[in-house]
């Protein structure tokens, strides 16, 4: 089950000089699987929340480009402690992917969707209410996004 955050939401990189504030609801709550993710985070996965880019902004700092530096995705990172803070993606200016564990507070923090179950870690569990061995197909998003919206 989805919950809702109480908003504004705050979040800071782990040294504290990038912060960021978010004053629109979620889209949708994100677990990704991938290799790529793994490596980023250290960790089994990347917790993820896409919210409005309207809703979104850097309050503190200037966070860098970092992770992959490639034409689609862009991977921002905090220049001092390197902590991956958010991801804007080409082609969907309208969202912003931020990493859940940057928030202040997560006690409200689903994962939705998990995404990339075909590179998964035998033990990693998310309990995600759908799962995707890679993406979902753009086709999905609406529903995906009504149906988080329904259960928040």
């Amino acid at each position: 089950m989805a919950l809702s955050p109480h908003l504004p939401l705050t979040g800071a990189c782990r040294c504290g000089k990038v912060r960021l504030r978010i004053t629109a609801g979620p889209i949708l709550t994100m677990a990704c699987h991938c290799t790529g993710c793994q490596k980023m985070t250290a960790g089994p996965y990347s917790l993820s929340v896409a919210v409005p880019a309207t809703g979104f902004s850097v309050t503190e700092g200037t966070p860098v480009i970092g992770g992959l530096h490639g034409e689609m995705l862009h991977h921002f990172c905090c220049p001092h402690c390197f902590s991956w803070m958010f991801t804007r993606i080409e082609g969907m200016p309208e969202m912003v992917n931020v990493r859940a564990t940057m928030l202040d507070d997560i006690a409200w923090y689903r994962p939705f969707i998990e995404t990339y179950t075909c590179e998964k870690l035998g033990f990693a569990e998310t309990g995600a209410a759908h799962s995707y061995e890679r993406f979902p197909p753009m086709e999905d998003f609406a529903g995906l996004i009504a149906a988080y919206h329904a259960t928040a």
